[in-house]
């Protein structure tokens, strides 16, 4: 977060930044604890304002959209966002979305 951010302001600019992907309809998701290399994730549901509306960013190599099947779990960088986003797969199934607070150690 930058200074005089909201938390919310703070994942649209991330979003931005990471995959120039202005979105819309953020809604808290989960916060996840790593508390081995002393950080917290929190993640956020967001719609896309557009569906070709993102792109490389400045902090960015790659960015994709991918169906469910075309997921590369076998590249993902960071154990945080497989479980967020294998949450929200089964979380999916039932249109049905908690909050949650998990701790991965």
């Amino acid at each position: 977060m930058e200074n005089k951010e909201t938390l919310q302001e703070g994942a649209v600019r991330e979003t931005m930044e990471e995959a120039c992907a202005p979105v819309n309809d953020i809604q808290l998701y989960g916060i996840y604890n790593l508390p081995r290399i002393s950080q917290v994730y929190v993640m956020f549901l967001a719609q896309l304002e557009r569906e070709d509306g993102y792109d490389v960013g400045e902090e960015s190599l790659e960015v994709g959209l991918f169906s469910e099947h075309e997921i590369p779990w076998e590249h993902m960088a960071f154990r945080v966002i497989e479980a967020a986003l294998r949450r929200y797969l089964e979380e999916r199934k039932h249109q049905r979305f908690s909050i949650d607070l998990t701790d991965l150690h």
